[in-house]
């Protein structure tokens, strides 16, 4: 049997993966974070984009954080996000519109914190987005 480490990924409503895992990967602030059992502890801010975590079985799911903080402990991993839903339930259309939304206020803004705002809104769009491409290619629908 594969060695484990204990997962937790949480966002503000709800925790929506606990259980033991093989291996996660996460977009840490500097880069791409890959976490095996027996890591050493590490502390890291987490950009908006896909945690790939391989069960306790092997098996692969993908995640859609809207970025957030990864704390490794030895034997235990937690992902704790403002937003984090399975890769498979993100809605392509609602974050088409998002992305619309915020590349019109960019165009339009009246002030800088709108700007700002519009610049965060149409960041995490994209990695909705890009999230939605990713998955669609894994399972084979192009």
């Amino acid at each position: 049997m594969a060695m484990t480490m204990h997962v937790d990924i949480v966002s503000a409503e709800l925790e929506i993966f606990s259980g033991p895992a093989q291996f996660l990967l996460a977009p840490a602030e500097m880069g791409e974070v890959g976490i095996m059992p027996r890591h050493a502890p590490l502390l890291s801010t987490l950009r908006a984009g896909e945690v790939k975590v391989t069960t306790g079985s092997g098996e692969e799911e993908y995640y859609y954080i809207s970025g957030g903080v990864l704390e490794v402990q030895p034997h235990t991993v937690t992902i704790l996000s403002d937003t984090a839903v399975r890769a498979a339930d993100l809605d392509e259309a609602a974050a088409l519109e998002a992305k619309n939304r915020a590349e019109q206020a960019l165009k339009d803004k009246k002030s800088e914190i709108d700007y700002a705002r519009a610049q965060a809104e149409l960041a995490e769009a994209a990695a909705q987005l890009q999230t939605i491409q990713r998955l669609r290619k894994r399972m084979g629908g192009g």
